[in-house]
């Protein structure tokens, strides 16, 4: 349906660094990485990621710290953060978890017990990519069987829109920016005008509006676009 979830890696370890991203990339994921915390603030205003895996022992500024201000901005206050340490004593396990993050692994871990837990976090934070079926007011987005009603009216949306639909109703209220959507719905190596997205969301409201209801699209003026 949609593209595959993206999981941003941040870890300062070079060697490390590349057998996460390997073994995430090895599950179908689209990875992002970034060494420092000042590039895995940039990469999560730029790119959503769905999840964020984040080591503790950062240079300059530590994971604590990053995953404070993940969690304390609006737009990726809802993206899981899985912390990585080799802290294993359990103050160090509650302060993590207190300043917000998702879940806490320690080091050394297994891989697959890492990618189990990736799986966790996304059935939160990107349900399509699962399967799960979305709602939101009265429109109903299946993924399974790939069609979308609005009240017990079928809609008929092109492949594009759906994507659109879907990204929005996984974050109802999060605005995203148009080149956000370029990168979640089209992906990260196509190359198209920013105006593409104006086209397809203004084909999607006409569909989910030509049911007679209100739109539940909204425009932020120098932002982007949300639902509700």
């Amino acid at each position: 349906m949609s593209l595959q979830p993206i999981v941003l890696v941040v870890e300062d370890d070079p060697a490390q660094r590349e057998v996460l991203a390997y073994n995430i990339r090895a599950e179908g994921y689209v990875v992002e990485t970034a060494e420092n915390g000042d590039e895995a603030l940039l990469m999560v205003q730029e790119h959503a990621p769905d999840v964020v895996v984040l080591d503790w022992m950062l240079p300059k500024v530590s994971g604590i710290e990053i995953c404070r201000q993940i969690k304390a901005k609006i737009e990726s206050r809802e993206t899981p953060v899985i912390m990585l340490s080799a802290r294993s004593e359990e103050v160090d396990r509650v302060r993590g978890l207190e300043i917000g993050a998702d879940d806490y692994v320690v080091k050394p871990y297994s891989v697959a017990e890492l990618l189990a837990r990736i799986r966790t976090q996304l059935r939160r934070s990107r349900p399509s990519a699962v399967g799960q079926r979305l709602e939101f007011g009265d429109v109903v987005l299946d993924v399974q069987e790939h069609r979308v009603f609005r009240g017990s009216t079928q809609l008929k949306l092109g492949p594009t829109e759906f994507r659109l639909l879907a990204t929005f109703m996984e974050r109802p209220g999060r605005v995203w920016s148009r080149e956000q959507l370029l990168d979640r719905v089209w992906g990260r190596d196509i190359y198209i005008d920013t105006r593409t997205v104006d086209v397809h969301v203004g084909r999607l409201r006409k569909v989910l509006c030509s049911t007679g209801g209100s739109d539940p699209l909204r425009t932020v003026r120098g932002a982007g676009y949300a639902l509700g």
